[in-house]
């Protein structure tokens, strides 16, 4: 093979190395109804929502109307990607954030689920039920939430490592191959520990706020990486 060749061949080799840089999409319309998603039951995802639960995107904010106890799910199946959104709650807000988990089941045991909640929602949770924690399984690293006020979520699945940081604080930085712990859903039976739970799945966000304290999303993006 001749120099030129054997040049040409390298730069081919060099191009074929570099991938594209991932690009960031929003998660949600600027308005109106989110095309892809659907409202599923807060217990079990494989059935529909309470009726009259519509989740909508009103000047550039994403919240829920109607009765509590709801998820909103999203259709595409994602394995490792990075996932960017500011939150806020009422007083007694609690909401969730639905990671790699499967359309049946409890997505906080099924798959696994991001907490989102006022402290004053249940004045007895544990650090693992409160928000930054993957519920029941595995407390954040610092309580930094802020009640009231809109707080910025940031968080990347690559595989078995989980980053987040809310507010800027680093909350996590796991392996969760190494996570054991076993869990009780609310009726007693024990579920997986974090390192058993499916590596694909679905994203979704919870509704489970009282006294009206709904959950509301801005600035949501997301990029996947291959």
């Amino acid at each position: 093979m001749d120099r030129c060749a054997v040049f040409l061949a390298l730069l081919l080799m060099a191009g074929c190395a570099r991938r594209p840089e991932p690009v960031w999409q929003p998660l949600f319309p600027a308005s109106g109804v989110p095309e892809g998603w659907v409202v599923r039951a807060w217990d079990d995802v494989a059935k529909p929502g309470p009726a009259g639960s519509v989740w909508e995107v009103r000047d550039g904010v994403l919240t829920s109307q109607g009765a509590r106890g709801c998820w909103l799910m999203w259709t595409q199946e994602l394995g490792d990607f990075d996932l960017d959104y500011e939150f806020r709650l009422g007083r007694r807000g609690n909401s969730g954030l639905a990671l790699r988990a499967p359309l049946a089941g409890d997505p906080a045991f099924d798959g696994m689920e991001l907490q989102m909640a006022d402290y004053r929602y249940n004045t007895n949770a544990t650090p693992a039920e409160l928000t930054g924690g993957l519920y029941r399984a595995l407390a954040p690293q610092e309580q930094v939430y802020k009640p009231e006020v809109w707080n910025r979520c940031e968080l990347s699945l690559r595989g078995t490592r989980l980053l987040v940081r809310l507010n800027g604080v680093p909350i996590h930085d796991r392996d969760l191959a190494a996570q054991t712990n076993v869990v009780q859903r609310h009726d007693g039976r024990k579920v997986a520990p974090l390192r058993d739970r499916p590596r694909r799945g679905h994203i979704g966000f919870q509704e489970l706020s009282r006294d009206g304290g709904h959950v509301e999303i801005r600035h949501a993006r997301f990029r996947v990486i291959e």
